[in-house]
């Protein structure tokens, strides 16, 4: 099979298995989540770039009153999304881009952005920034060295990128966020590195 850079479509193959297999107790996420709730207005607005089934991170802001809108470029995923949580708005798109004409009080990158090839995640900054109102929040996760990588799901090799974590500050700071906290290569979230900033 040929290596493809372009991810949403390995998606669409393994999107039955993949939300058997994703592990929904947020045992991981939980922390950084509730900072973001923390931080954010009672029926706060959320975007979830990259959002998949809606399991278990859109309906974490959802059973939190949040009205979520997620994004995704996988049909099957987002078609599981749909069905499961009738609640939230869902929208078959590229988060690279993305221009909704709104703002939002979040916007939530978990486990999709570093899919991105690295200029691309670098052209997201902006993108972020224009989808968020002022003190709006942003939460996403990158790896923890500049460069790039595959990985196996179900036979098939997904593509991961990221920046430096210089950069990544950088392109924070470039784009109007104040960080609130950083975590490198998390132990107790399966080693992602972990952002959160205001904008």
């Amino acid at each position: 099979m040929t290596k493809t850079t372009e991810v949403a479509p390995l998606y669409d193959e393994i999107a039955t298995w993949f939300d058997s297999v994703r592990n929904r107790d947020l045992s991981m996420e939980r922390p950084y989540l509730d900072h973001m709730l923390s931080l954010l207005p009672e029926n706060a607005a959320v975007l979830d770039l990259g959002c998949g089934t809606g399991a278990p991170l859109a309906e974490f802001f959802l059973a939190q009153n949040c009205r979520v809108t997620g994004v995704d470029l996988s049909r099957e995923m987002l078609a599981k999304a749909q069905s499961r949580f009738p609640a939230g708005t869902w929208i078959h798109g590229d988060m690279r881009g993305l221009d909704l004409g709104r703002r939002f009080d979040a916007v939530l990158a978990w486990d999709g952005f570093f899919h991105l090839s690295r200029a691309d995640q670098r052209a997201m900054f902006p993108v972020f920034a224009a989808h968020l109102h002022a003190g709006g929040v942003l939460l996403f996760n990158t790896g923890g060295e500049d460069g790039e990588t595959w990985g196996e799901m179900q036979g098939r090799d997904f593509y991961h990128a990221s920046l430096a974590r210089q950069e990544y500050q950088s392109l924070l700071q470039e784009n109007g966020f104040t960080l609130i906290t950083h975590t490198a290569d998390d132990p107790a979230c399966g080693g992602r590195t972990v952002w959160l900033a205001r904008k």
